[in-house]
């Protein structure tokens, strides 16, 4: 069948995207799903730093690749052995298909899936090589197992995760990314606890998330810290108790905690912002790094001592250490409960247009924009 789908070709050089454009919406032919693989008509697809970090090269992916990993949509077809959803579901898309069976899978862990990330690196998917053709008949790259900006996408019933069909698409289009990373990472990774004390340093959609997170656990004080106002604004509304521009964040913090917080998370993929959450935490503190940086990026000028002399630690945490079928709907619950009010983070709809994706481009780079979604089948207006 026939998709449009938004193509990138090679990594962009040169901004404004607008005026570059480095991506186009194209034709492309998508193959029927094989066994194990859903086609879905995606409704609503959210714009995330991780799409931008393709179209800059920051992350390395083999081109030309379909982007798109973080939306909702509606299943239209199965393949053999499909069991775990059915045609009309409303499901959730997930950016690491987790095979369930390799060592990190069975110890509970499926966001480090071995085989997962094999098929991402690789451009295919976790049941075969990518479907996707161009006009020439060239192969086109899947995004992450995902490729959501796009009319319809197949992917692997692993990325999937059913949803109740009473949660808008343009809320549900964050939790495949969004929230699972950004509050997975407070709730999971970090396992904060009532009444102990975080700071989230970064206010795109993840730091956001995670300070919805912070919330929900009953964090206290919950601190959020980003230059640009507005998001500190915004931070303010989904649950943070105080906010603060960067050169104002570590004094600030000390005062309010008595000497460091207890947890600090990195949201940004800044090893300097890695450093500065170290000196935001107190004795024993914990720093959780959720951003992703470049590959070529070093984490330096941190002191060594703080590590054994201060007792401090740093963990890493990829997806949030969701498990996504357990995660999904229990976030979807604190949506419900008006603890994350997600909804909030929405900046825009845009239509699936060559001129709508570049500028979404250029306001994600310029800061600007939190979560711009694509109705990418006009599902949010139908």
């Amino acid at each position: 069948m026939k998709t449009a789908a938004v193509v990138l070709r090679a990594v962009a050089t040169e901004r404004p995207y607008t005026t570059t454009r480095p991506v186009q919406v194209e034709e492309l032919e998508l193959g029927a799903p094989r066994e194990g693989e859903v086609l879905v008509r995606i409704a609503a697809a959210s714009l995330c730093h991780s799409d931008l970090s393709v179209v800059n090269g920051d992350r390395v992916r083999p081109l030309p690749m379909a982007l798109g990993h973080e939306a909702v949509g509606v299943v239209e077809e199965t393949g053999p052995g499909v069991a775990r959803v059915a045609a009309g579901d409303h499901v959730a898309l997930v950016f690491v298909p987790s095979c369930g069976f390799c060592e990190r899978c069975a110890e509970g862990r499926p966001a480090l899936c071995a085989a997962a990330a094999a098929a991402n690196g690789s451009g295919g998917l976790l049941h075969g090589p990518a479907l996707l053709r161009d006009a020439a008949g060239a192969t086109v790259n899947h995004q992450l197992g995902v490729s959501a900006f796009a009319q319809y996408a197949v992917v692997a019933q692993e990325s999937l995760v059913p949803i109740p069909h009473d949660v808008p698409f343009t809320v549900a289009s964050m939790f495949g990314c969004a929230v699972l990373t950004g509050a997975g990472a407070v709730l999971n990774t970090a396992g904060v606890r009532a009444g102990q004390s975080a700071v989230v340093y970064g206010l795109g959609g993840v730091g956001l998330s995670a300070v919805m997170g912070a919330r929900a656990a009953g964090a206290w004080p919950v601190v959020a810290v980003d230059p640009v106002a507005a998001k500190r604004e915004l931070a303010l509304r989904l649950g943070a108790h105080h906010a603060y521009a960067p050169d104002e964040a570590e004094a600030a913090v000390a005062d309010l905690t008595g000497g460091g917080a207890e947890y600090a998370f990195e949201a940004v993929g800044s090893p300097g912002v890695t450093a500065a959450c170290l000196r935001a935490v107190g004795r024993g503190g914990k720093v959780v790094s959720v951003g992703l940086p470049a590959p070529d990026r070093t984490l330096d000028a941190v002191p060594a001592l703080a590590f054994a002399g201060e007792g401090k630690s740093l963990l890493g945490s990829y997806m949030g250490d969701a498990v996504p079928r357990r995660d999904i709907p229990r976030f979807l619950d604190l949506w419900r409960a008006g603890l994350m009010p997600v909804e909030q983070m929405h900046t825009g709809t845009l239509r699936l247009t060559t001129p709508d994706v570049n500028a979404a481009l250029e306001a994600l780079a310029d800061g600007t924009a939190i979560r711009q979604v694509l109705d990418t089948s006009g599902l949010l207006t139908a």
